[in-house]
C-alpha cells in the first residue's frame, strides 16, 4: 500500500509531497511594514513608539519575522519542534529566502541553540534544521558559534518576565579567532525576544560587530 505525504498543517494528503498543502499556505498571515525598525513588531506609523522593546536594551541590532504566530503558522512550528517533522524546515527556509532576501546577503547563519533537555528529548534543534535548510536555499554559510547551558530551564512555559531573566545567563559563545562580521540568528519563533537578546549578547562579548535575528513566525500582542 502507498500512502501519500500528510501536510503537516492540516494532515490532509499532499500529493505533490510538498510539507504544507496550498490550501494551508494561504492561511499563513504575513507580516507586513510598517514594523518597528529594531524588535520588528508591527506598529501603526513607522515613527510610532514600539510597545514591544521600549525601555528595553537589546542586543541585537534588528529582528525581522516573516508571519504572526497563529492558526496554520502555529501548527508547522509544532509539527516541526514537537512532532519532528523536519521537512517542515526546509518550507520554512523557503519562505524566509523568499522574503528576506536583503537580511541574508553577505551574513553568516547561526541558529539559535536549543535547551540540552529538549535537545534529548527531540533528537535535534529545530532552529539549526531551518538555519542548514537556509543555508542549502541561499549558499549562505552556517555556523554553530552558540550552546545553552543546563544551569537555565527552558524558556517554554514562562511568563514574559521570567523569559527575560532565565534567558540571559544561558547562553554561551564558543570560542572562534574568526568571529562572523555579520551574524544572522535564525529561530522559529519570537515570543518576547529573550533569547534572541540573550544570543547576541553572547555574540557581542565574542566579538561579533552586527546581529539580526530572524525567524519564521512572531507572536503577536494586542
Amino acid at each position: 500500500m502507498v500512502v501519500p505525504p500528510l501536510c503537516a498543517g492540516c494532515h490532509e494528503p499532499e500529493f505533490s509531497g510538498d510539507p504544507v498543502c496550498p490550501e494551508c499556505r494561504s492561511l499563513l498571515v504575513p507580516l507586513r511594514d510598517p514594523r518597528c525598525a529594531r524588535c520588528g513588531a508591527p506598529v501603526v506609523w513607522p515613527a510610532e513608539s514600539c510597545r514591544e522593546c521600549r525601555g528595553r536594551r537589546l542586543a541585537f541590532d534588528r529582528a525581522w519575522s516573516a508571519f504572526a504566530y497563529e492558526g496554520v503558522c502555529r501548527g508547522l512550528v509544532s509539527a516541526l519542534k514537537s512532532r519532528g517533522h523536519v521537512s517542515v524546515a526546509r518550507f520554512m527556509a523557503a519562505e524566509l529566502a523568499a522574503r528576506a532576501s536583503g537580511l541574508i546577503a553577505g551574513a553568516t547563519l547561526l541558529p539559535v541553540p536549543a535547551h540540552p533537555g529538549r535537545r534529548r528529548r527531540h533528537g535535534f534543534n529545530q532552529a539549526a534544521e531551518v538555519a542548514r535548510a537556509l543555508g542549502a536555499h541561499t549558499g549562505a554559510p552556517v555556523r554553530d558559534l552558540l550552546s545553552r547551558s543546563t544551569a537555565a530551564g527552558p524558556q517554554v512555559g514562562l511568563e514574559r518576565r521570567a523569559r527575560l531573566a532565565n534567558a540571559r545567563a544561558s547562553v554561551h559563545a564558543r570560542s572562534s579567532r574568526d568571529p562572523p562580521a555579520r551574524a544572522l540568528l535564525v529561530d522559529d519563533v519570537y515570543t518576547t525576544g529573550a533569547t534572541l537578546d540573550a544570543c547576541a549578547a553572547a555574540l557581542r562579548a565574542a566579538g561579533v560587530e552586527r546581529v539580526t535575528g530572524i525567524t519564521f513566525a512572531r507572536a503577536i500582542r494586542d
